[in-house]
Order: structure tokens, then sequence, then C-alpha cells
């Protein structure tokens, strides 16, 4: 523990002293420019909300197996309900706060809250982001959820949140863009509690080291190539996490263009090692090894009618096994989407679509059986 307290001011130290890098946290927007007058604010909102129905038996909304012949089996869902306050004090310093009223419905205790940070920006090549927000660790980190090309986000993400590697994560973060000869290379260096967005404090004193770099291979494709590595320490064991990713955009003719991810994901599962009791626990916490991949085509066809801007059909195809080196059983998710985009950007959206899960040992009255659900999704940027 002491010698990642050494190293965390040793590496902000290095990267501080670079004169080529120039980078900022995403925000879970996408809307606008920055006023060049201060202090300036901008405050945007999202809702999406959606209506469910498991065509599966005795399998609820959630993916909750009822042997008893319970649950709910259709239902109206609010899922975001969010409002974004971009406040620029200065040509330098931008602070953003996010929340997620809809998160009222549920305990929010740690929910609600989602982007709270300020960036610093030193210059046009160097900048710095303290506060809660999300570490660059794979593809799904540089969009919002308002302009994903399917129902949400991957299993591969949610799982990798609840480890510290994605989602919302209180820390800091630095990075850059630079050229390698012609070679566009971006990068992005965090540390951060990894216990999760809302906590009070860590929760023992571990921390988690990640970095993010990116290689642009086409221009004209939009072909990009990401590299993912974090170490860290958790219940005072150490860590670790990797992963690779690639994304590209072929345009197949004058109003058609197909969007393409793929990204593959392993980490020590810490969170099943210490939900253990404390004798069951093996000496090594990297017996608990979670993996992960998924694939995501999009087709987009741009109609660019006053009614309708485009329309958009995808399939994700997800494997994720919690626990593959131990008592491996697989998840795989299947979920064909289509989209109907009413204004630019995804200013109105809607989608309709499938989310089928298959396990290969299904466990009766959990969430790990075999589940299909059916999903019609209205979307509004405000």
């Amino acid at each position: 523990m002491k010698r990642t307290c050494i190293y965390l001011p040793f590496l902000f130290v290095v990267f501080f002293a670079l004169p080529s890098l120039s980078y900022g946290q995403v925000p879970d927007s996408t809307w606008g420019k920055t006023a060049e007058k201060y202090p300036s604010f901008k405050f945007k909102g999202l809702f999406q909300g959606r209506y469910v129905v498991s065509a599966s038996e005795d399998v609820d909304v959630a993916g909750l197996h009822h042997e008893d012949h319970s649950g709910t089996s259709n239902s109206f869902l609010l899922k975001y309900m969010r409002a974004q306050v971009q406040a620029k004090i200065s040509k330098r310093t931008e602070v953003v706060a996010l929340v997620n009223l809809a998160d009222f419905k549920n305990d929010p205790k740690t929910r609600v809250l989602e982007n709270a940070y300020l960036k610093y920006t030193f210059s046009p090549k160097i900048a710095v982001t303290v506060g809660q927000f999300r570490p660059w660790f794979g593809i799904e980190e540089t969009y919002p959820v308002d302009i994903i090309k399917s129902l949400d986000w991957s299993n591969q993400y949610a799982e990798f949140g609840k480890l510290g590697w994605t989602s919302f994560q209180i820390g800091a973060s630095i990075g850059g863009t630079l050229h390698l000869g012609k070679l566009p290379f971006q990068y992005a260096i965090s540390a951060v509690n990894g216990n999760g967005k809302n906590q009070v404090s860590d929760s023992d004193n571990g921390k988690q080291y990640m970095t993010r770099l990116v290689f642009g291979l086409s221009k004209k494709y939009a072909v990009n190539i990401g590299l993912n590595g974090g170490v860290g320490e958790v219940a005072k064991k150490n860590v670790y996490a990797w992963g690779a990713d690639i994304v590209g955009n072929v345009p197949l003719a004058s109003k058609w263009s197909l969007d393409l991810q793929l990204e593959g994901k392993q980490a020590t599962n810490h969170a099943m090692y210490t939900s253990l009791p404390d004798g069951d626990r093996p000496p090594s916490i990297n017996e608990f090894l979670v993996r992960g991949v998924y694939f995501l085509p999009n087709i987009r066809y741009e109609i660019k009618h006053k009614n309708l801007s485009s329309i958009e059909a995808s399939c994700r195809y997800e494997y994720l096994d919690r626990n593959f080196s131990q008592n491996s059983n697989p998840r795989q998710t299947i979920t064909p989407m289509l989209g109907l985009e009413f204004l630019k950007d995804y200013g109105a959206r809607i989608q309709i679509g499938m989310q089928m899960d298959r396990y290969k040992t299904q466990l009766s009255n959990t969430t790990t059986y075999n589940g299909n659900l059916f999903i019609v999704q209205v979307q509004s940027r405000l």
C-alpha cells in the first residue's frame, strides 16, 4: 500500500512535465461547443424510457426466474432523466455535474449523482480531470449512453464497473493526444478509489491505476485500436485488468455506412473473492477471473427527411464469464435492435429490439437463467 502511495504523485509529476499532451474527460453529453464568454453555463438533459415484455415463462422483466410462477412479465420503466450543467469558469477551468433523477426511484444513497468533476486545461496540450467521472478503460467510456448503438451498456461494461475499472469512479486522470510520425496517438492514465460512485471515501486504502492507449490507423474509415491495462490493490491483494478493442466506420454508399465495434477484457474478479467468508477464500485473489467480449455491428441509412433523420439496425453479441478460472458458466447475449432517429444527433429516437440471454447452466430462482426480453425504448435529448 505504501508503494502505491509513492507511485501516484510520481506518475502525475512525470506526465505534467510532458509538453505534447492534450486530453479531457469526455462528458456524458455531445452537444454544442463551449462559449468564449466567462463564466458561461450550458444546461442539458436526457429522457429515456422503455416498455419491456418478458417472452420467457416464469422469468420477470429483470431476468429473475420464479419457480412459483410469480414475477412481473411486462412493465413501463424509466431508465434516465438526466440533468447536466457544464460551467466554464475561465478559458482553462471547467466544472461538470450530471445527475440522473430517475435513480430516486431506487435507494439514492450511492446513485443519482453521476459526473462531478473539475477539468483544468494548462494549455491546448495538457489537461487534468479530478472528481467523479468515467475513467477511460475501453470503447464505451468514450461516448454517452444516449448514442449507444444498442439497447444499453454491454454486460461487460456493467461487470467491470462493479470491479472499479469502468463506469463512474472517484479519482484523477491525465492524458494526451500526439502523433507518432503521421499516426495519431491518444492515451489516458487514471487513478481511482475503485469502489464506485458517491462513496464517502475509499473502502480499503487501495487504489486502482489504469491506462488506455488509442492508435488511429485510418482517418477515412475511422479505425482506432485501443489497448487497456490496469493494476491495483483491493483488500490488501494485488489485482489486474487488461483489454483490447477496435472500432471502425465503413461508408457503403452515399447514405449507407457500417459502424463496427469489437472489445475484449479480462480482470481479477475481486468482488466475487471478497464476497466469500474469510475461511472459504483461497490464498490467491487471482484465482477468480472474469472475461468478456462483445461484437457490435451497426448499419445506418441517412434519410435526412424533415420528420425522419436516419434508420439504424444493430445486433450485438456478448460473451461474459464471471468466473471462468474456477466455475465457468458463461452468459451469451444477443441483442438485435432497430432504431429510428427523428432529430439529428439522436435528439429524438425510438428503438425496438430483443435481448436474448443464454447460460451454460441455469440456476432456478436467480437471474442466471435463460430469458427473452422484448423492448421498446424512446429517448429525447433536451
